[in-house]
């Protein structure tokens, strides 16, 4: 009973702070919304056993990817104003994408209760085991291939942040070893004063 209504707690948090994600004014605000509903998923994989998946999404999505978004959000100058012109534009599209999401969802969980029972699992058995089995043996093309393109995000995401903007100041490291002492010090010679 008590895993029930933690259930619920979570998944309250997790629907409240990605509604926050999208409504929220600041771009910062939303990521710090979006680090919320990974915490709280983290939360709901932990109810359902699979603690590799939670720590692996605290590890990888907080630890990694929205510190990244984080940067990004803060490193570039984005016009908020721009980024809300489309969102009531769009809105029809994404009520129809979210509500086969939830069609879906419902479909999941009306087969757990109508469907087929989950199968049983022997005593010793570990979730994390069977899923790097299965990651590295049968998924191993696509594990690769999902590595390479978060390479290509991150490089890409560096391109992004290094641009040259005017108003930042940079260091030259090839142009300061070129500089002689005669051309950037200068000796001046001036009467010394004295007291009268």
């Amino acid at each position: 009973m008590f895993e029930t209504w933690l259930f619920y707690a979570l998944a309250a948090v997790v629907l409240v702070s990605g509604l926050l994600v999208i409504t929220a004014r600041n771009p910062v605000h939303g990521v710090l919304f979006l680090v919320l509903a990974f915490f709280t998923a983290a939360g709901i994989w932990l109810l359902l056993r699979a603690e590799f998946l939670a720590i692996t999404l605290v590890i990888v999505y907080v630890g990694a990817v929205m510190v990244l978004f984080l940067f990004v959000v803060m490193m570039l100058d984005i016009n908020v104003e721009r980024v809300r012109e489309g969102f009531w534009r769009n809105l029809p599209l994404a009520l129809v994408v979210g509500g086969i999401m939830v069609i879906e969802m419902v479909a999941v969980l009306a087969n757990r209760y109508y469907g087929a029972a989950p199968r049983q699992v022997p005593p010793g058995y570990s979730n994390t085991k069977e899923l790097g089995r299965v990651l590295y043996t049968q998924y191993a093309y696509a594990f690769e291939i999902a590595a390479v393109v978060l390479l290509v995000a991150i490089i890409a995401a560096i391109a992004l942040t290094l641009r040259k903007r005017k108003d930042s100041r940079y260091q030259d490291p090839s142009s300061q070893v070129k500089v002689r002492r005669e051309d950037r010090v200068r000796l001046v010679s001036m009467k010394t004063e004295t007291e009268e």
